[in-house]
């Protein structure tokens, strides 16, 4: 008889019973080729949106300084329209300049300025809701 109140195996046994088993090497999973992920290998286009009404906006060149949005009327020549613009850096620019401008909305004269750009999904101009009703419908037809 045992001297231990239970009988179930454990740290105490002398391996008089089945051994454990060690795993052996184990190789990496199979990576697949392709994207991964929702939207990767989906077209997409570089859109610039006015930074107060987020609407759709032609993007300002370096001269276009009077450039307002169409839909808000806000100045896009601005500051918080530029990919230059960073709150955490000295003058809130990332480009070196000489003096710090004031209003960040406000229509400036920067020849630095670059039009701070998004990137989107592109919207098909052939695709419906009806397609994709029509694909997942064909998938049972027999």
């Amino acid at each position: 008889m045992s001297d231990r109140k239970y009988r179930q195996r454990g740290y105490q046994d002398e391996g008089g019973g089945r051994e454990r088993e060690r795993p052996g090497p184990q190789r990496p999973p199979e990576r697949k080729e392709g994207p991964r992920g929702r939207g990767l290998g989906a077209p997409t286009e570089s859109v610039f949106r006015c930074p107060s009404c987020n609407a759709l906006a032609l993007a300002p060149g370096g001269e276009d300084i009077a450039a307002v949005c169409r839909k808000c009327g806000e100045a896009l020549h601005a500051c918080i329209a530029c990919a230059h613009f960073d709150p955490q850096v000295t003058f809130e620019c990332r480009q070196p300049i000489a003096e710090r401008i004031p209003k960040k909305r406000a229509a400036n004269e920067c020849t630095l300025f670059t039009a701070k750009t998004q990137v989107e999904f592109a919207r098909g101009e052939g695709l419906h809701p009806d397609d994709a009703r029509a694909a997942f419908n064909k998938l049972f037809d027999l």
